[in-house]
């Protein structure tokens, strides 16, 4: 759903999909969840990573720069999960409630911003792993390495993709 320009996409789906907005939205829910489904797992899975770090022997070794990039990184990482699996939980509430128009729009922004989170958290994460195993110099390196490349891959990229579609 293009959030940036409403009335085209209703119109480009009219014309080109024959579709209803009732359809749409239920298109749109379906292929955002299924978007969530991905990232759900890798952020759960990255979040319980980042949890057990400071019962590992070595972790009191890092240096407190080193550990507040951690901390950092397990705030980043658990308000990404929470915003990447809050429309399941909207999606409950809100269940037969006709209410899909504000939760789609409201799920693909929590989706946004979780991607935007997770992004910062695995650079914080290349930071402290990286640092813990190679010093804090390779840390920031990686760390700026992984932000480039995020940025790129999610941000850049798809922004040119979108200027040549017109």
């Amino acid at each position: 759903m293009d959030v940036d320009h409403p009335e085209a996409d209703q119109r480009w789906n009219a014309a080109a999909r024959s579709e209803t907005e009732a359809e749409r939205l239920d298109r749109n829910w379906s292929t955002l969840l299924q978007e969530l489904r991905v990232t759900q797992t890798g952020v759960q899975l990255l979040t319980g990573f980042l949890l057990t770090l400071p019962f590992q022997n070595r972790f009191t070794t890092l240096s407190t720069e080193v550990q507040v990039v951690y901390l950092a990184t397990v705030i980043c990482s658990l308000a990404a999960t929470v915003l990447l699996v809050a429309p399941v939980g909207m999606h409950r509430m809100l269940f037969r409630r006709h209410r899909l128009r504000p939760l789609v729009a409201i799920a693909h922004r929590f989706a946004f911003c979780g991607l935007l989170l997770l992004g910062t958290a695995l650079t914080g994460v290349a930071v402290v792993v990286f640092g813990a195993v190679l010093g804090e110099e390779a840390g920031v390196l990686a760390g700026i390495v992984t932000a480039v490349v995020m940025v790129t891959a999610w941000v850049v990229f798809p922004l040119w993709m979108r200027r040549l579609d017109g």
